[in-house]
């Protein structure tokens, strides 16, 4: 299953557009409030929302690598449910939408 990050803070309507049209996705989805981590913060203060992709490392060759965040392309605002998903299948993969 696709596993996405959201990058997102209080008070944001991008970030909550963008929670509310992913949430309709068949895809797990962990919300990270940027204002909860100064780490976080600094990286993505001007950016949010900003969505990455989890990729695991396989754990039969490499039991002991810790997954990867990939960023995606940002999305528009604009963008329907649907050209989200279209969107996020190009850069991850095929899932039912």
């Amino acid at each position: 299953m696709t596993s996405l990050i959201l990058y997102s803070k209080p008070g944001c309507h991008l970030c909550e557009g963008l929670q509310e049209k992913l949430e309709t996705l068949p895809i797990q989805v962990e919300i990270r409030d940027i204002t909860q981590n100064e780490e976080w913060f600094k990286k993505y203060q001007y950016d949010v929302p900003v969505v990455c992709q989890l990729i695991q490392a396989d754990a039969e060759v490499a039991p002991d690598v810790a997954p990867i965040e990939q960023p995606l392309p940002r999305m528009s605002p604009r963008a329907s449910a649907k050209q989200v998903a279209q969107m996020i299948q190009t850069h991850t993969g095929p899932f039912e939408a």
